[in-house]
């Protein structure tokens, strides 16, 4: 399993990656006014602006926009937490939410590769499957990603 330390100097192309290499990420602590900040701007729905509006709501207190812990997830999935020559490039995925994100939380992301496929019409890069958790400080899973990503090839 890499961390980010060591992710951080060694970047993988498409060539030096294969199902089951495992990453994880560096730290991010959140708090409230991160929450409130990003939601003001990003996601002004109440259970995200005010811990007492959201007391009345299915959150039970303030939390997170699904879309903070995404952006969070992948700020550290770019900091190291999935270390990627050329960037983390998307094609397409999904994503689920299936608990709150909420203040004081610690979150981390594990990923995982699924799968490799180098392109046949394309020589210089190729496809990767990668499954994220972001998981807190409790290993609560707040956010399950399964990204397809488009990784370059090592040049010969």
């Amino acid at each position: 399993m890499s961390t980010s330390s060591e992710a951080a100097t060694a970047l993988r192309y498409l060539d030096d990656l294969k199902p089951g290499d495992r990453f994880v990420s560096g730290e991010h602590a959140l708090d409230e006014a991160q929450i409130t900040s990003f939601a003001g701007q990003f996601d002004p729905q109440p259970f995200h602006l005010s811990d007492e509006a959201a007391k009345s709501t299915l959150f039970g207190g303030l939390a997170a926009s699904g879309w903070h812990t995404a952006a969070l997830t992948m700020r550290l999935l770019v900091g190291g937490g999935l270390p990627l020559a050329g960037g983390i490039i998307g094609a397409g995925g999904e994503i689920s939410w299936p608990k709150p994100t909420r203040p004081g939380n610690v979150l981390h992301v594990e990923s995982e590769v699924v799968s490799v496929t180098p392109s046949a019409s394309r020589p210089d890069r190729g496809r990767v499957v990668v499954r994220s958790q972001t998981i807190n400080q409790h290993g609560d899973v707040l956010q399950q990603s399964l990204y397809n990503l488009v990784v370059p090839r090592r040049t010969p």
